[in-house]
């Protein structure tokens, strides 16, 4: 049996969101299948051009989902089908929520769903490096103590692994309606990134 210890710590590091993401969806009910699909591409064809008409690149709308699905009525008949095409729309600009929200609902009407949005930091790597540090510290300080406790000294390290929690995202769900202030405020806070490390000392 391996002699040794192994200990766990866990760092943290935040830093203001700089990234927001928007789900958008685009439904249509319609007859058939054909008529419910092609309605549905033309309502987010106008959506993605009114976007960009407010500086969002084409890069920057990806499509995440598409369904199509019968619809039953009361009697378990199909009485018709409902398309959907949902689109994630990422900007920089965080005050420009409301002005990019109303663009869409101007351009699908009340076809137009919000999903949710998220916030997010676009580059993490400092985030990761600083919260891998601080887990680091607080594993070797336990194992330090332990040692101690046991009457033993640590030796060199027999395994690390790591385990990433991050919280990227402040979510919020609504419904399309005629019209959202260009106002609407919004609070993007600080994005949260924990690093636990799990790591494994010989005694020496």
């Amino acid at each position: 049996m391996d002699s040794g210890i192994t200990v766990t710590g866990t760092g943290q590091a935040t830093a203001p969101a700089d990234l927001l993401r928007l789900t958008l969806s685009v439904g249509q009910d319609a007859p058939d299948v054909a008529a419910a699909v092609a309605q549905v591409a033309k309502r987010t064809d106008a959506v993605t051009d009114a976007l960009r008409d407010q500086g969002v690149t084409r890069a920057d709308v990806q499509t995440s989902s598409v369904n199509v699905h019968p619809q039953y009525g009361d009697t378990g008949r199909v009485v018709g089908y409902r398309a959907a095409h949902t689109l994630t729309v990422t900007t920089k600009d965080l005050t420009g929520f409301g002005r990019l929200l109303n663009a869409a609902v101007e351009a699908a009407g009340n076809s137009l769903g919000l999903d949710y949005l998220q916030f997010d930091v676009a580059d993490k790597t400092p985030l990761l490096e600083q919260a891998r540090e601080l887990a680091f510290a607080q594993a070797r300080q336990k194992a330090d103590q332990l040692a101690t406790l046991a009457g033993q000294t640590i030796g060199s390290i027999a395994a690390v692994g790591e385990t990433l929690n991050q919280v990227p995202m402040t979510t919020m769900a609504a419904k399309a309606v005629s019209s959202y202030s260009p106002e609407l405020s919004i609070t993007p806070g600080e994005q949260n990134v924990e690093v636990t490390l799990e790591v494994r000392w010989n005694w020496a």
